[in-house]
């Protein structure tokens, strides 16, 4: 839980009084490998911080084809933004990629804390910002690259998923077959 309280400090003060208070309203989550945080089609009712593990956002095309639209490790926040605040169904998957620890806050427990934190709307909007621009960061680039410096740059933005991950998530984010995939780490090696 320390490692929550470092990161949302990075964002804005807190006294001791509200820390032990954010602390009270977590509450821990174990996910197994491929469990689901949240679900397309349902409505996002919790935000996580990702302790231990990887999580990725994914969905489903007009063709039925699973595609990985980003990944969340260790230390950042992991929530269906859009979901949670509406209220309304989502329309990705939120899945364990492997066994994961994460923190999580009921919508009640953090509307609690916006209620009651002096600053925590204003936290809250800066960590959510920093995650939108991750997320722009991470996929802009990608676009109009070619598959091997998408690889090279995919190795570049997530250092520490690459080989934590299955290769076919990888693929799938590039948005290549896993046989192009192979044939490109072949030949940079």
């Amino acid at each position: 839980m320390k490692e929550f309280i470092d990161y949302i400090l990075q964002f804005g003060t807190l006294n001791q009084q509200q820390i032990d208070l954010i602390l009270k309203k977590i509450t821990t989550l174990e996910l197994q490998k491929d469990d689901y945080f949240s679900e397309a089609g349902k409505v996002s009712n919790q935000v996580g911080f990702v302790l231990d593990g990887i999580v990725r956002v994914c969905y489903y095309n007009n063709k039925g084809e699973e595609i990985t639209k980003y990944f969340i490790d260790e230390n950042n926040l992991v929530v269906d933004l859009e979901s949670f605040e509406t209220e309304t169904p989502s329309s990705a998957y939120v899945q364990a990629v492997n066994d994961c620890k994460i923190l999580v806050f009921s919508r009640k427990d953090w509307r609690e804390l916006s209620d009651t934190i002096v600053g925590w709307d204003a936290i809250v909007h800066k960590l959510i910002s920093k995650a939108l621009r991750q997320k722009v960061e991470r996929r802009s680039p990608l676009i109009s690259e070619d598959a091997t410096t998408r690889y090279l740059m995919f190795l570049e933005i997530y250092p520490n998923i690459v080989n934590r991950v299955p290769l076919s998530y990888v693929a799938s984010y590039l948005g290549i077959t896993q046989s192009s995939l192979s044939r490109i780490r072949k030949n940079i090696r």
